[in-house]
């Protein structure tokens, strides 16, 4: 690396929406206390008999059980807190004081600038802080500045970066928060706002107070309220025409929540443009990773509308993605909307465009009025960078629900292998095959038995017409002159060597079935000779006689 030569940006890898999971496999007995790896006051303790092992058995179960409803709720699992404590070796980083080392860098290049306070956890970002700043001349203005890490989608090349992120604040749009300034780093942006005293759209249906905690704020409300209808149908129409502006230019954005949006008198604005050049998660993404048709950030902006339209009419966030039923709404026209986006029909064949969310009747009646026009000069050269930079982030994003739809499959297939219905499926298959074999070995049994005795009969009867045997003549008119057979003769005593002119004496063949000797018979035969017959006189009266 040459003299003075910056080292590449890195960008964090790591992508925060994740979800972990978490399970509690051991317990340990350490100085007279019982340890999991969890130090919550659930389950309940117990005072006498704690080192039991069955009440160790079952306070693991109910900490497992007290882990998974914690990784269920969608912004406890966000948590720092619980990204620290699940996962100690890729978040043990103290990231609000490199925020700061940060900031106090460039409050050096720009000293009009003067910190009043850090706003602390206001958002749910691991790797984002906010803090409350003003203008040294003009101390009674409050701006809130916000710096954040790069993350896994950034794609841009470090040049293109931080001329996009420095073209920002020449964003005029009636529905986009105005930035105030704007600068990057090889690894970081910080930007400018003006702060709300009235704070985010989010902040309006939970009735919260925009400097306080996230986790406060949202995870578990006091009271919330789905607004009016009318306020449905006016924000719900801003939110899509800026969207429509954004894909219409090419810019990537994808980060639409209800706490991006920006209340200011009836109007809402969009907030943080700037995450999807960061290369930054969007909140929702571990829901819509679950579904391979929305595999675009045009697809992932209109079902994250679902999400805030859900919001914005039941006053809280869906329990589960895809939605079954819908409550009821102030109009069927609200329902519409929320089938189109976050149904399980939707989810399976994929999100309606944008245009065609503005056609439909919630929104298509829906008169605007605003003198602002909207103004976002993009150069060619930038424009060709975003549009590679966008199949980079879709391309990751295909990936990635292909090994979530792969794992799923292979966890489905391994659920129901294992269940009690399969294996009871498989014990009466494998009964029904020991049964079939079974009967099988006792059909082939006759069939063997046959096939001996019919070898074994036909062995009787035919020895005389063996290919091996000489086929005797026939006797037919001799056997009144034939002698008896003899008997057949003593097996002899084995050989010392056979003499010249000596006949060597048939083996004797095994007793016949019919009490016959057939060693006698065929010894009879084979020692036949003719010379031992006698002359029989023939007494021929057929002459004629001439008397």
């Amino acid at each position: 690396m040459a003299f003075m030569e910056k080292p590449p940006a890195r960008k964090v890898l790591l992508d925060d929406t994740v979800p972990l999971t978490a399970a509690v496999e051991a317990s340990q007995s350490l100085q007279s206390h019982t340890i999991t790896g969890l130090s919550l006051p659930l389950p309940p303790k117990k005072l006498i008999g704690n080192m039991d092992r069955e009440f160790i058995a079952e306070r693991q179960k109910g900490l497992q059980n007290y882990l998974n409803v914690i990784m269920a709720n969608h912004v406890l699992s966000n948590c720092e807190l619980l990204k620290k404590f699940l996962d100690p070796n890729n978040y043990s980083a103290n990231y609000t004081e490199i925020a700061l080392q940060q900031v106090s860098m460039f409050f050096r290049s720009e000293p009009k600038w003067e910190v009043v306070e850090p706003l602390k956890d206001i958002g749910w970002r691991i790797r984002k802080k906010y803090f409350l700043m003003k203008i040294k001349n003009q101390p009674k203005e409050r701006l809130v500045l916000s710096w954040a890490d790069l993350g896994p989608d950034k794609y841009l090349s470090d040049k293109d970066f931080q001329c996009l992120i420095k073209l920002l604040p020449s964003c005029v749009h009636p529905y986009i928060y105005r930035v105030t300034f704007a600068t990057a780093s090889e690894s970081s942006a910080l930007l400018i706002r003006t702060f709300n005293d009235k704070g985010t759209l989010k902040d309006l249906i939970y009735k919260a107070k925009p400097k306080d905690p996230f986790l406060k704020k949202y995870c578990n409300p006091k009271k919330t309220q789905g607004l009016e209808l009318q306020q449905i149908k006016t924000y719900g129409r801003q939110i899509l025409e800026v969207l429509k502006f954004l894909h219409d230019k090419g810019f990537p954005y994808g980060h639409l929540h209800a706490a991006n949006v920006m209340l200011d008198g009836n109007t809402c604005r969009l907030l943080d443009l700037e995450n999807s050049l960061l290369g930054l998660p969007s909140f929702y993404r571990s829901y819509f990773t679950q579904f391979r048709k929305i595999n675009t950030l045009e697809s992932v902006d209109v079902h994250c509308f679902g999400h805030l339209l859900y919001e914005m009419t039941y006053g809280r966030p869906p329990d589960s993605v895809p939605v079954d039923s819908f409550p009821p709404a102030s109009s069927m026209a609200v329902v519409a909307v929320l089938e189109s986006t976050l149904s399980c029909e939707a989810c399976k064949n994929g999100m309606p465009t944008v245009s065609r969310l503005l056609q439909m009747p919630l929104f298509s009646d829906v008169l605007l009025t605003t003198s602002e026009k909207p103004q976002f000069k993009i150069p060619t050269k930038l424009r060709e960078a975003l549009r590679i930079a966008k199949e980079c982030i879709e391309k990751r994003l295909t990936e990635e629900q292909k090994q979530i739809h792969q794992h799923r499959r292979l966890t489905r297939a391994q659920s129901h292998h294992g269940s009690e219905e399969e294996r009871k499926r498989r014990k009466i298959l494998a009964r029904k095959k020991s049964k079939r074999s079974a009967v099988e070995n006792s059909e082939e049994q006759p069939v063997k038995h046959s096939n001996a005795n019919n070898s074994a009969g036909s062995g009787a009867s035919s020895p005389l017409t063996s290919p091996s045997s000489p086929t005797p003549p026939s006797t037919a008119g001799l056997s009144s002159a034939l002698p008896p057979p003899p008997p057949p003769p003593p097996p002899p005593p084995p050989p010392a060597g056979p003499s010249p002119g000596t006949e060597m004496p048939a083996p004797p063949l095994p007793q016949a079935v019919n009490g016959v000797n057939r060693g006698a018979l065929l010894s009879s035969i084979q020692n036949f000779q003719k010379g031992t017959l006698r002359k029989a006189k023939t007494c021929d009266h057929s002459a004629p006689k001439i008397g």
